[in-house]
């Protein structure tokens, strides 16, 4: 599943089996990765106040549909640029992303914005991992910057599109925010959600998402810090 719930908490005072040391060359020391079951970028609370994660950084491409609001998209950047990640932004409305790409890393670039088409190769490793956010309106070219080990993509849709059904199937994690009756049933009928669910993605309020992967689903909801807010404003699912 794409979300986890943080347990990390829970773990404290723990003791692993006593081993001898371990020792390897340093020419392999970049073949090692670890996997972390908790570590990711908070997204939100599920309906328990559990805080859900979404670990962007694998070692396999990930690709991330979220058909909602600019503000959700911007937090998750913030917060992706946060856990160390370089956060490319490929958009056709730079004007909107400016003051978040400044006000990020305290000076360094962390946040980088590239026109549509424009983002140069990244080259990810699993110490300097990628986060590609494309902000392509409704119709996004196909482009050359694609998922890879330690860079992944997160496609935003401010609606239902006419590729939308192709990046709902090929996603590995979709979110969706508030979207019309007609939507809902489509993208329901796609993703294999229930009746309940299709039918309350209308009435979401601002800041809800139903993250899917495969089977599985978790309704998360996004607040804001008080950074965020005073840089980003309120949640809202309209720009």
């Amino acid at each position: 599943m794409g979300v986890t719930t943080g347990t990390a908490g829970r773990l404290r005072g723990l003791l692993g089996p006593r081993h001898a040391g371990h020792t390897m060359a340093a020419d392999d020391l970049g073949a090692l990765s670890l996997p972390v079951g908790d570590d990711g970028v908070v997204i939100g609370d599920d309906a328990e106040g559990r805080p859900q994660m979404v670990g962007f950084h694998r070692s396999t491409p990930y690709d991330v549909l979220l058909i909602g609001g600019l503000w959700t998209a911007q937090v998750l950047a913030l917060r992706a640029a946060g856990t160390g990640a370089r956060v490319v932004v490929e958009t056709g409305r730079a004007q909107a992303w400016t003051m978040l790409a400044q006000a990020a890393g305290a000076g360094l670039e962390c946040i980088t914005l590239h026109d549509v088409g424009r983002v140069p190769p990244m080259g990810a490793t699993v110490g300097s991992p990628v986060v590609v956010i494309r902000d392509c309106g409704m119709r996004p070219p196909r482009g050359r910057v694609v998922s890879s080990p330690w860079q992944s993509v997160l496609t935003l849709l401010p609606y239902l599109s006419p590729v939308a059904p192709r990046l709902l199937r090929d996603s590995t994690l979709v979110g969706v925010q508030r979207v019309s009756p007609q939507e809902a049933e489509q993208i329901g009928r796609i993703l294999g959600l229930s009746r309940a669910e299709s039918d309350a993605l209308p009435t979401l309020a601002d800041g809800v998402t139903l993250w899917v992967s495969g089977r599985e689903r978790q309704w998360v909801m996004t607040s804001a810090t008080d950074a965020e807010t005073g840089l980003l404003g309120v949640a809202r699912r309209m720009d």
